[in-house]
């Protein structure tokens, strides 16, 4: 194994499992082509980088990544939904004009990426799920500023938060250790096939759902793929949140994306930051409730 890659890791590591790294790394790329070993040098300085980040299963952080990821991916799916949904809907009632721009098929593109990412994630292929999900999200930011100064416009700086949310949001599973990475309830392909069948069915369905007022299309286009990301994700991702910072890091998603979506704004940030307190509070009383239960003895 080369010496630079042995050196991405911290110098305590190093010597005490150094030469195991090497030997296991020599054995993986025996007779391998390139493209495995690029693979096998990627995963040694991700694994590198994260124990020099402390990102590690063994550190807080690590855990305290892997217990946000499920709800960072849920919100991604959501905001992409939210995305998907609203173009196509605003397309059908308005007839038109604007579907044909070069622009809006790179916009569904990317969505499509992302959701369909994040979808395969929660549904239990993470790896290869929020790697996608997060090149839709990055792909979909880096055409909205590209577009317009190849045009000769310069994107406003006041935009740029709605650009970097969904991006930073995708980005957080990528931080889960892969020891920690959730197992996904749909464990077979046919079940996963059947999950990425029916997710643009549901997106069409609303798509083609009439709501009367502006704010009504915004909180049914972002909440109903919203409950049905978290339902995906089911009851395993809120028994993973045992701490209050492994709370708070999981319900910023959902601020985050409600502020890229237009529904979270200075007005209705205090709300939104109650509803999260609700939630905790009651996620609190649900684990003292499952604790008693499950140290009560009968008579």
């Amino acid at each position: 194994m080369s010496t630079p890659l042995l050196r991405l890791y911290p110098a305590g590591f190093r010597r005490a499992f150094g030469d195991e790294i090497a030997e296991a790394y020599r054995e993986a790329t025996e007779g391998a082509g390139r493209i495995a070993r690029l693979r096998e040098a990627g995963d040694i300085a991700a694994h590198a980088l994260r124990l020099r980040l402390r990102l590690g299963s063994a550190h807080r952080g690590g855990r305290l990544f892997a217990a946000a990821a499920p709800f960072a991916l849920a919100a991604t799916a959501a905001y992409a939904a939210f995305g998907l949904v609203s173009m196509i809907s605003d397309w059908r009632l308005s007839g038109n004009p604007d579907f044909l721009v070069p622009l809006s098929y790179v916009m569904i593109g990317c969505d499509l990426v992302t959701l369909t990412g994040a979808v395969l994630a929660l549904g239990g292929h993470f790896a290869a799920g929020a790697r996608c999900a997060f090149a839709g999200a990055l792909a979909l930011a880096v055409a909205l500023v590209a577009v317009p100064l190849s045009a000769g416009l310069l994107p406003p700086l006041p935009f740029a938060p709605y650009l970097l949310a969904p991006v930073a949001v995708a980005a957080l599973p990528l931080a889960c250790p892969p020891d920690l990475r959730p197992s996904g309830r749909f464990r077979s392909t046919a079940g996963r096939a059947a999950l990425l069948l029916w997710t643009p069915l549901a997106v069409s369905a609303l798509a083609l759902t009439d709501v009367d007022s502006h704010l009504s299309a915004v909180l049914w286009r972002l909440g109903a793929p919203l409950a049905a990301a978290l339902l995906l994700a089911g009851r395993p991702a809120l028994a993973g949140l045992r701490t209050n910072g492994q709370y708070a890091l999981a319900g910023a998603p959902f601020v985050a994306m409600g502020y890229a979506a237009g529904v979270v704004d200075q007005d209705t940030l205090a709300p939104a930051l109650a509803v999260l307190a609700a939630g905790a509070v009651a996620l609190r009383l649900w684990r003292l409730r499952g604790r008693d239960s499950g140290t009560a003895r009968p008579d």
